[in-house]
């Protein structure tokens, strides 16, 4: 199955070009001064991403040699909580700025110094969505690391009408996504895909422990206010020390928080493969009933002198 990408490309390619262009000489402030260089050309791009994600990458007050790369994620407040902007100081102080109006976090390149470490410094503006939704996964593993279970439970709207608890014991962290199935066929094949997660734990017994419920949640949202109904799905990750030591959490968080967009985009894909088989089988059924259609007769006539006319 195909994992999806945790960095957004988009944001990745710009920045690159940017700094390339810059790094090779293209661009000077005194472009009146050397005709063969010039300043760079302006930019404004905006990208959705899963998740109601938006980025816009622009150049703040019309500075060509700015590049300002901005996010907006609604569910932010909720990541705030639990040290998001602590997590993004911590990754991006060097580049953060005041937020564009309309977005969470705002980070500005400078054209005319492009740092040493560029290919890194891409690489990070790329994984802007995934630092952000980190900082409740750091926080939690930390706790289950120290053992200090029972602490209060983060509950993430990280979609409308679905949401992410993650809570930490002793032992264990767990991990439960609700999400919404439009349609009934989803159901089904998203059964068949939680099937697969059980039978590959039987397989890899380093796999975390996967569960899932329809209609009703889990028990460890009984009592809570988690939504019912016969669209509504719960998956629950059961992360244990080996899933959240430090030498494996930065993997497991690449992993875990892009775990709703893989299961509905494999849903989707599984939809789709299943039609274009139906269409061919359908195609080919129509082959056969055109072979086996008996050809039609012909009328005969017969002049006076008896020869026969075929029309």
């Amino acid at each position: 199955m195909i994992l999806l990408e945790i960095n957004n490309r988009v944001v990745e390619e710009t920045l690159t070009l940017k700094f390339k262009n810059a790094l090779s000489g293209l661009y000077s402030q005194n472009s009146t001064n050397d005709k063969k260089r010039g300043k760079p050309e302006s930019v404004d791009i905006t990208v959705a991403d899963f998740d109601g994600v938006i980025y816009h990458i622009s150049n703040p007050d019309g500075d060509k040699f700015k590049v300002r790369v901005s996010i907006s994620l609604k569910f932010y407040k909720d990541l705030q909580e639990h040290g998001a902007d602590d997590l993004i100081k911590r990754e991006y102080s060097a580049f953060l700025t005041t937020p564009e109006e309309g977005y969470n976090v705002s980070l500005v390149y400078d054209l005319e110094n492009v740092p040493s470490d560029w290919p890194e410094v891409v690489k990070k503006a790329g994984l802007l969505k995934r630092n952000c939704f980190a900082s409740v996964f750091e926080k939690y593993f930390e706790i289950q690391e120290k053992g200090e279970g029972g602490r209060k439970r983060a509950v993430i709207n990280y979609r409308d009408e679905e949401t992410m608890y993650v809570d930490a014991k002793k032992d264990r962290v767990t991990v439960i996504f609700s999400t919404v199935f439009k349609d009934d066929d989803d159901i089904i094949i998203g059964k068949v895909f939680m099937q697969e997660f059980k039978e590959g734990r039987r397989r890899y017994q380093q796999a975390p422990q996967v569960l899932f419920s329809h209609r009703e949640p889990p028990l460890e949202l009984q009592g809570t206010d988690a939504k019912t109904g016969d669209n509504i799905g719960y998956i629950t990750f059961v992360l244990f020390p080996r899933h959240t030591s430090p030498a494996a959490r930065d993997n497991t968080i690449n992993l875990i928080h892009t775990l709703r967009d893989y299961l509905h985009y494999h849903i989707k894909c599984s939809k789709a493969y299943i039609h274009s088989r139906m269409r061919a089988k359908t195609s080919d059924f129509l082959k056969v009933l055109n072979r086996a259609r008996p050809e039609p007769k012909t009328k005969e006539r017969r002049t006076i002198t008896g020869r026969v006319l075929r029309q």
